[in-house]
């Protein structure tokens, strides 16, 4: 997998590896060979973050992660070559922010938060409370095998 990160906002090496490591689960419970898969992921400031937020989901307030993905449906992929899955951007402040008020790690919320925006690059959502199930049970798995629990 080839995570293209921005050179001045990029995270330690220990942490990117993690985010790398459950992106690969991600993709590869799809089916998808992820030595194929590209991701673009970016760390951003509060005020960058809403300004995101506010342009392309019309909701002008700070979150913690937005996801963008290249493909509506995983049949669009490309059979050969590279596959851009999508864009990542992360609000590092909120991110801390929430680890806090969690009471995990840093490095347990900026993980998981690649890692659900993975699985939003892979078609999965929250809108109704089925679909979010889904999605948190593809989460907690992840998580409980790269070993970043809660």
């Amino acid at each position: 997998m080839n995570i293209i990160c921005d050179p001045e906002r990029k995270p330690g090496d220990k942490l990117l590896a993690k985010m790398e490591e459950g992106a690969v689960i991600c993709v590869e419970s799809e089916g998808i060979p992820s030595d194929r898969v590209e991701v673009s992921l970016t760390f951003v400031s509060p005020e960058e973050i809403q300004q995101l937020n506010s342009m392309y989901r019309g909701v002008d307030k700070v979150t913690d992660v937005l996801s963008f993905p290249q493909y509506e449906d995983l049949n669009q992929l490309p059979e050969e070559g590279g596959i851009p899955l999508g864009d990542v951007v992360i609000c590092t402040q909120q991110a801390l922010i929430q680890a806090d008020e969690y009471g995990h790690s840093n490095e347990r919320e900026m993980v998981y938060l690649f890692v659900h925006s993975i699985c939003h690059l892979l078609g999965y959502d929250h809108m109704d409370e089925e679909d979010k199930q889904e999605m948190r049970a593809k989460e907690d798995q992840v998580m409980e095998k790269i070993q970043v629990e809660r």
